[in-house]
């Protein structure tokens, strides 16, 4: 090339590898309304034409970012299928292991197919269910040659909380060493697989479901239905028109108690973030015996989960709709919170490390944020004491001793 001729830009080989991580990673820290096309251009370094050279419209680069994610897991766990029944043992924890490394590798775009999936079309839908489903009779195959006297429910059940308990690392930002984050998940999934599900329901009982009228007064009859429209249709696709419908009453008279749906979502959060608070510092002052405690905050933390079993979902996957102000007041809730439900998997394991049980209650409440997936809308005691057993078995590798 001679002097003052321009130099010829060549499109890198992997540019489509940078743009679905891109689109990935967009995706998965912003959620799917909030990302732009011009968004991901930017994270590569290319203009929005180049962009669409490479792909027609965000929802191509959104659904190939999830099943990209689904497809993942059903290539990293393939070897399955050629493995012999000789130590399912072995073939169960090189599974665990496999999926915990692809999942600290995806961190940041992992959580996509848990939080955004809802967003993709029917067709998409089906392929990333036949993907999980994959996944899962895999994780069974050599769960049932060790356990064969399992139900076929519950080797779901079981596969299904493991799958949560890998991913509930996409859920928090907590800060840990690789190795760290790898040993606590592997040793919370192998408790998880080798738990023993209750018969029947515990002693005591839960709410049902609450169902909040008009006779509750507006602003908790707004609250109810806000929460029940973010859950049925998705933050972005409800409207105030949609809510004050709901609720029965003009937009105007919405707007006139509430300046926007944004206001709304933060004010069920901080509901949620101030009662979990409060009921983890009643349980902590009722004893100074930390599995005891711990008992009481997991029964308080559920009773409130079954009264709104709506909310939980909402609140992981709509979180980024909250105003800044208000999410850095939730944020440090939640911290506070978690710390306080830490420090006593700490007292009844002295052998776990702050921060491995940070991972450990982040595993715990992913559990009750999926409760809806694992289980059917009405759901009686016996799924609520399941799912007591896998977090009571998340947090302290066993069921607790102490029951009332």
């Amino acid at each position: 090339m001679s002097d003052g001729e321009p130099a010829v830009r060549r499109r890198p080989k992997d540019r489509k590898a940078q743009i679905a991580r891109a689109s990935a990673d967009a995706f998965g820290s912003q959620g799917y309304h909030a990302v732009s096309m011009e968004d991901i251009a930017a994270r590569v370094g290319i203009t929005p034409a180049a962009l669409y050279r490479h792909s027609s419209s965000k929802y191509d680069l959104f659904r190939d970012a999830v099943l990209g994610l689904g497809q993942m897991l059903v290539d990293t766990t393939a070897f399955v299928d050629d493995a012999g029944d000789d130590d399912p043992a072995m073939t169960l924890r090189a599974l665990t292991s496999a999926l915990v490394d692809a999942t600290i590798t995806n961190r940041a775009a992992g959580g996509l197919y848990r939080w955004e999936a809802r967003y993709l079309n029917e067709h998409d839908r089906v392929v990333l269910v036949h993907q999980l489903k994959v996944v899962n009779e895999r994780m069974q195959r050599p769960l049932l040659k060790l356990r064969p006297k399992l139900t076929t429910s519950q080797a779901w059940t079981l596969s299904s909380a493991a799958l949560t308990v890998i991913g509930s690392i996409t859920d928090h930002s907590n800060q840990l060493a690789v190795g760290e984050i790898r040993s606590v998940l592997c040793t919370m999934t192998a408790d998880v697989l080798a738990a023993e599900l209750p018969a029947g329901r515990r002693s005591g009982s839960h709410p049902a479901p609450l169902v909040v009228g008009a006779e509750a007064g507006m602003y908790e009859h707004v609250l109810y239905e806000s929460v029940r429209l973010f859950y049925d249709n998705g933050y972005r696709n409800t409207s105030m028109e949609d809510i004050a419908s709901a609720v029965g009453i003009q937009a105007s008279g919405l707007y006139r108690s509430f300046p926007g749906k944004a206001d709304i979502l933060a004010l069920a959060y901080r509901r949620a973030a101030d009662r979990h608070s409060s009921d983890t510092a009643d349980a902590l002052a009722r004893t100074s015996d930390p599995e005891e405690a711990l008992d009481d905050v997991i029964d308080e933390y559920l009773g409130r989960v079954m009264e709104w079993p709506d909310l939980p979902y909402v609140y992981y996957t709509e979180r980024h709709n909250v105003p800044e102000s208000d999410l850095r007041v939730l944020e440090t809730i939640e911290h506070s919170t978690m710390d306080a439900w830490a420090r006593l998997v700490t007292a009844a394991r002295p052998e776990m490390k702050i921060g491995a049980a940070r991972y450990a209650v982040g595993a715990a409440l992913a559990l009750t944020v999926d409760f809806r997936r694992l289980f059917a809308r009405e759901s009686g005691p016996e799924s609520v004491a399941t799912i007591r057993r896998l977090m009571e078995v998340t947090l302290l590798g066993r069921p607790v001793k102490h029951r009332r």
